[in-house]
């Protein structure tokens, strides 16, 4: 569906045809939920997540505004979703600790996930903090463009594109100072 008729669509619900929000969730759900589980790193999380945003898009779709590119919008909407899912789990963690009652454990997608990148890759993502993993995701794996990326996170094009670079400088050298480490190990 190009954008044109994607438009059309969301004036459209804005106008009362809400029956059609069940077009944008067959068009998105998918691709909120990869978003989702990237930032999560758990299948059930990411779940909820996408019905969250899914649901928090339709009750506020009167306050989306044409200037903006209506998927910005909604993985803007996952993004804020996510980032206060992850503050959430901080602090439990933080109140597990403290309670004496934190377990280490892997979860599936952990080890999937540590399958999918060399140690290496994954030890570096793993250092980087929300907001880096962030940028990495909406970039790579999610193809955003800077001008769609500082949509997404309120910030300038020229901002957006500078986080980056510096993101991708950071998990560089963590990359390297992993492998040096593997290196050392094997001999």
């Amino acid at each position: 569906m190009n954008v044109d008729s994607i438009e059309e669509k969301i004036r459209r619900i804005q106008a009362g045809e809400a029956r059609l929000f069940s077009d944008v969730i067959r068009l998105y759900q998918q691709r909120i939920y990869l978003y989702c589980f990237r930032l999560l790193n758990s299948k059930e999380e990411a779940e909820d997540a996408v019905q969250d945003v899914l649901i928090k898009a339709y009750q506020n779709i009167g306050q989306y505004k044409p200037q903006a590119d209506f998927v910005s919008w909604l993985y803007k909407i996952a993004y804020h979703h996510c980032l206060n899912q992850l503050r959430r789990q901080k602090f439990q963690l933080q109140l597990r600790k403290l309670l004496r009652q934190d377990v280490a454990v892997n979860s599936a997608e952990q080890m999937v996930e540590n399958r999918l990148f060399s140690e290496p890759v994954s030890a570096a993502l793993g250092k980087l903090d929300v907001e880096d993993r962030n940028l990495l995701i909406l970039r790579i794996y999610e193809d955003k463009s800077f001008a769609e990326i500082g949509e997404i996170l309120g910030v300038s094009t020229a901002t957006a594109r500078k986080r980056y670079e510096r993101t991708r400088g950071k998990l560089k050298k963590a990359i390297e100072r992993k492998e040096k480490q593997l290196w050392a190990r094997v001999n």
